[in-house]
């Protein structure tokens, strides 16, 4: 079946869009609290980096730390494989761009009037308008922030997205008829070239968030990127910087273990850093 991904404005409607239609559909509802679950299962390192990454937006030193590099390639890769498992409603955490490509994804936004959003918020959370128009700002910028800094595009670009709502102007029902109307048509593009494709993308997630989350290794750039571009050969692509040279083999090794019959291509480079000069690369 078709997969929905819905990034929404806080305080939107969106939350209770995606759980109606994952309700009358009897799709898999996959959100923040769904993804936190996954996450503890990877142990209480992972717990914890996951709670704290999902309240705090990353200091400069930590976006390039090791561990936050782990938990956003555990959070992809968790997304990717609920998306292989078909009937998804995939609630924020850049699904869209993850998704973004795959004929049989719909990819929808939904926003409202600022004012609706701050009586909704009051109700909700029991506060005032001033605090709730605070928290309102907070949760944008920061979800703003945070999609630019993994993927590099603008959160609030309508054009990313296929569908936009407004619920100030729409109603709930009728937005979500409309959704379940595209998603049927969505269901004749789900075709055995798409479906590779998205399994491509869930196995270079898989091996990237086995290396992004060995702390053993030594990497200040690392891409795993699946070989999409006319399929004519399925395949996996390694890039990165190591700074270990045993790492090299051993993450290779690594990577083709997971990959099982997938031809993977390993151009990670070694480089080193000397008092005297600058960056080498071998």
């Amino acid at each position: 079946m078709a997969i929905l991904t819905i990034a929404r404005k806080y305080g939107s409607g969106g939350r209770e869009i995606g759980k109606a239609i994952a309700e009358q559909l009897n799709y898999d509802y996959i959100d923040r609290g769904r993804i936190l679950d996954d996450m503890r299962t990877e142990g209480k390192q992972w717990e914890e980096r996951a709670k704290y990454f999902d309240e705090n937006y990353p200091n400069l030193w930590e976006r390039y730390d090791w561990s936050f590099r782990g938990f956003v390639a555990l959070n992809q890769s968790y997304f990717l494989n609920y998306a292989l498992r078909d009937k998804a409603v995939i609630m924020g955490r850049g699904g869209n761009f993850l998704l973004k490509g795959i004929p049989f994804v719909l990819r929808v936004r939904v926003i409202a009037p600022i004012e609706k959003r701050i009586e909704k918020v009051m109700e909700k959370e029991g506060v005032n308008s001033e605090n709730a128009r605070w928290l309102i700002e907070k949760a944008d910028n920061e979800m703003a922030n945070a999609i630019y800094l993994i993927y590099g595009r603008d959160w609030d670009n309508p054009g990313e997205y296929e569908m936009v709502f407004n619920t100030g102007i729409q109603s709930t029902d009728e937005i979500i008829a409309t959704i379940k109307n595209a998603l049927f048509e969505k269901e004749k593009l789900n075709k055995e070239k798409a479906r590779i494709i998205l399994q491509l993308r869930a196995l270079a997630l898989k091996i990237k968030a086995e290396i992004s989350t060995n702390s053993r290794y030594s990497i200040s750039v690392l891409d795993v990127d699946p070989k999409e571009e006319g399929m004519i050969e399925k395949g996996i692509i390694i890039r990165g910087i190591v700074h270990n040279q045993d790492d090299i083999k051993e993450i290779e090794e690594s990577a083709k273990r997971l990959a099982g019959d997938i031809p993977i291509e390993c151009e990670l480079q070694y480089r080193w850093y000397s008092r005297l000069g600058p960056w080498k690369f071998k």
